[in-house]
């Protein structure tokens, strides 16, 4: 519907409520505040350097006792031994979280981008395209070395403190750089972000522009098209580069003061510390103890800095996520029903593209009925194949009601309803794996099924011909097929299974005269057994199979009723106008 449910989501969105991707993650709460019990843990032996500094350098180089010396070495190597193991504990429950994220988000993604890929949304959207590329860059950053610096970031005062009770200087000190530091942070964020995802979404645009149009190399090649190609290409890409060099640049140049800073603080904690030392107020170790101790206070913020662009790129792949998710929330339940009669009813359909500012199909009623072949007539552009997907619920803007057999197709549950439907659509679509898995819709092939449907199509003795036979590959998109064979194993896809309804979009487009047989006979079987078959053609022997004719004209029906009936009402406007409506 054109009003869809994505509005409210979006809308309760942006009043509060959380999105899909942040009530999974707070499913993981549980193993998160694991994450902090570890994080603790860690960064609480992490002052096992600067207590066995102190130890050895105020205690064991005072006292000369070999056995102090292996006593606090004993004790220093059991904290590091727990550090470790506190690290590598909370890596794997974030690795854990991550596969969990994947596994309870990945066919939910994979069913919205399916959906944000269906006719009628504007040509220009790529979230299907980057859907998967967001969720595993989300994942990575939860997995990465960035959110640690958020679990470690809170000891941050903690260490300040130690350092603040080695001597209040020292810990006045840590306090100034740390405050210079997130400043920084900061500042980089206010700095980076925009040129970053500048140069990000560039180089998508670049990477799918040249995608697009390499699957058409023939074209390309054979029209001399390609310099025209790489002037488009090219000023996209230069465009890319200069964004990405400009990103760069100011990462460089924030990586560079941080360095600088970083190198200052710790000749700054030294010279300090030594000053202290001079001055009689802390010993030498107190001196190593705060040097190291400022280090590791720091480290959270200088991992900020560091993994500055990775967060920027998770939040923007979360963004994007976030915004798919909310427009294609998850199909409600569907009532479970068997297929029925294949009797097929439009009540008040109209249809729109985001990109038109009109309807194409604006309150079309019609009926498919059952044990019928109905064929859809009229011009270029009438809205003739907008109408036959969205019969089959596969056009995405749309109103009005279209019933199978007494249900609104909305409520039928498409685990039923698909193998129950056969559908030829206008440009034919293949997909690499074998003849037999195509015509099987990748399924369990079943060998009887398989070869009827091609029988049904005429094409079982070409199929023997070839090397493998069924289980010849046919490449991408059935490239090593030519278009009139590619056409003939659509049409057996669609016939597969005894469908009890028919939708053929221009099937003989690209048959040859044994072809055009073998689709009348299909269709006169299918119509025998009472399947509800809805033919889209400009051939005029398609009208031979008529049992009723639809003329379409602006996205509304000019006439409909028996083959006899509209063709009659069709001669007058023929012989007074020098373009027939089925032309």
């Amino acid at each position: 519907m054109r009003a869809t449910q994505a509005d409210a989501d979006r809308a309760a969105a942006g009043s509060g409520q959380r999105s899909e991707v942040l009530k999974t993650l707070a499913l993981f709460k549980g193993e998160f505040v694991l994450v902090g019990l570890f994080s603790a843990l860690s960064n609480l032996m992490m002052l096992t350097p600067t207590l066995y500094m102190l130890q050895v350098y105020d205690r064991v180089m005072v006292s000369q006792s070999e056995l102090t010396l292996w006593a606090v070495s004993v004790l220093a190597l059991g904290a590091f031994g727990v550090m470790a193991l506190a690290e590598w504990m909370r890596n794997r429950v974030l690795v854990g979280v991550g596969l969990r994220l994947d596994d309870r988000l990945g066919s939910r993604v994979l069913q919205a981008a399916f959906d944000a890929s269906r006719p009628g949304l504007p040509a220009a959207s790529q979230r299907p395209s980057r859907a998967f590329g967001d969720l595993l860059a989300v994942r990575q950053f939860i997995t990465g070395n960035g959110v640690f610096a958020f679990f470690d970031l809170p000891w941050l005062p903690i260490y300040i403190g130690v350092m603040s009770l080695l001597h209040p200087m020292l810990g006045v000190l840590a306090a100034v750089f740390a405050v210079i530091q997130a400043l920084l942070a900061w500042w980089g964020h206010r700095g980076s972000v925009q040129p970053a995802e500048k140069a990000h979404r560039l180089l998508t645009d670049e990477n799918l522009h040249l995608q697009s149009r390499l699957r058409g190399a023939e074209v390309l090649e054979s029209m001399g098209m390609m310099r025209a190609l790489k002037q488009r290409w090219l000023a996209l890409h230069q465009d890319s580069v200069s964004a990405s060099g400009e990103a760069q640049g100011t990462a460089h140049r924030q990586m560079a003061l941080s360095k600088f800073l970083r190198y200052t603080q710790q000749s700054l904690a030294l010279g300090a510390g030594a000053l202290l030392v001079i001055d009689g107020e802390i010993s030498a170790g107190s001196m190593i103890a705060a040097n190291v101790l400022m280090t590791r206070a720091l480290a959270p913020i200088d991992m900020l800095v560091g993994t500055w662009r990775s967060l920027i790129t998770a939040r923007e792949a979360y963004r994007r996520l976030r915004s798919l998710l909310l427009d294609f929330p998850p199909a409600e339940a569907s009532a479970a029903k068997a297929p029925g009669t294949g009797t097929w009813s439009v009540r008040d359909v109209s249809a729109w593209t985001p990109d038109r500012g009109r309807a194409i199909l604006q309150g079309v009623n019609t009926d498919v009925p059952a044990g019928q072949v109905s064929v859809l007539l009229g011009p270029s552009g009438s809205g003739k194949s907008t109408l036959a997907r969205a019969l089959l619920g596969i056009w995405h803007d749309t109103e009005g009601k279209v019933v199978l057999d007494g249900l609104e197709l909305a409520l039928w549950d498409r685990a039923l309803m698909g193998p129950a439907v056969g559908y030829l659509p206008q440009d034919v679509q293949l997909f690499e794996g074998t003849v037999a898995e195509n015509i099987a819709r990748f399924g369990t092939v079943d060998a009887k099924g398989v070869i009827a449907a091609a029988q049904g199509a005429g094409l079982h003795d070409i199929l023997l011909r070839l090397p493998q036979g069924y289980d010849t590959p046919i490449g991408e998109g059935g490239s090593s097929l030519s278009g009139g064979l590619r056409q003939r194993v659509a049409l057996a896809r669609a016939l597969y299974g005894d469908p009890q309804w028919l939708v053929l979009d221009e099937p003989n487009a690209h048959l040859d005269d044994a072809g055009e047989g073998a689709l009348a006979a299909a269709i006169v079987q299918a119509r025998q057994r009472g399947a509800g078959i809805l033919m889209v053609s400009h051939r005029p022997n398609a009208l031979t199979l008529a049992d009723r004719v639809i003329v379409l004209s602006k996205g509304s029906v000019l006439m409909q009723g028996s083959r006899d009936e509209v063709l009659q009402a069709l001669r007058p406007a023929a012989s007074a106008s020098p373009v027939s409506p089925s032309t």
